[in-house]
């Protein structure tokens, strides 16, 4: 008998906004969402995502063991599909955790010039293979007007958000800067992230070490001269 997939759960109209306000909430606390909970609406992606189904997780890993020609209950691998469906709720929580609470809190400290988080470690998964890309994120901005900032540790935050979602590094780079612009309103963003491929390593064309670069740039770091003087603080000279 065949199955027919559950559909992502929608935001239904006879749910209350405290509801779903309540539930954005524990995932910003608490990013792996248990099961049974509403979904989350993500504002940057416009849509419900559904509560992370860790049985369903599991049944599929056992199917793919069994498609490569493995058997899934012999020892080594008998607990196989619960060690892997537990890593993807760790690795892809990013899904239901929305940049605006990660970047809820500024300090008003007048500052005006740039503050820059270098060599941010990054993991994220590749969404055309599922297998890992890996490397840094440098993050920079120059504070809005009124001179408020974020704390240094919600940049590093905010990249995982987006790193821990199927990826594609393109992606990454311009929605870690476009939350910036949207949430705190800087006068200037910049972004650089550099990683390794393990689809271009691995697999394929097999190049282990070539790395891919990345940028997203806004605002008054556009200009060439601050645009080089943060490429400076990146590369440290």
């Amino acid at each position: 008998m065949s199955q027919t997939d559950p559909s992502i759960p929608q935001s239904s109209t006879a749910q209350s906004e405290s509801a779903v306000e309540s539930t954005a909430v524990r995932s910003a606390v608490d990013p792996l969402s248990l099961p049974g909970e509403p979904g989350v609406a993500t504002p940057d992606a416009g849509r419900a995502v559904a509560p992370f189904d860790e049985k369903r997780a599991e049944a599929a890993i056992r199917e793919l063991l069994i498609a490569v020609g493995e058997d899934p209950d012999r020892d080594g691998l008998r607990d196989t599909p619960g060690r892997v469906a537990r890593a993807y709720r760790e690795m892809f929580a990013g899904l239901r955790q929305a940049p605006e609470d990660v970047l809820a809190t500024t300090f008003d400290l007048g500052h005006d010039e740039m503050v820059l988080v270098r060599d941010i470690e990054l993991y994220s998964c590749c969404e055309h293979h599922l297998v890992p890309f890996h490397g840094v994120a440098h993050v920079g901005y120059i504070p809005s007007v009124d001179g408020r900032i974020t704390g240094l540790s919600k940049l590093a935050r905010l990249v995982d958000v987006y790193a821990k979602r199927p990826q594609v590094q393109e992606r990454l780079t311009t929605q870690v800067a476009d939350a910036l612009v949207r949430i705190l309103q800087p006068r200037g963003v910049i972004v650089v992230v550099e990683c390794e491929h393990l689809c271009m390593s691995m697999r394929g064309i097999r190049k282990p070490g070539a790395k891919t670069v990345t940028s997203a740039v806004r605002g008054m770091l556009r200009s060439s001269a601050t645009r080089a003087e943060a490429m400076s603080l990146i590369l440290g000279r």
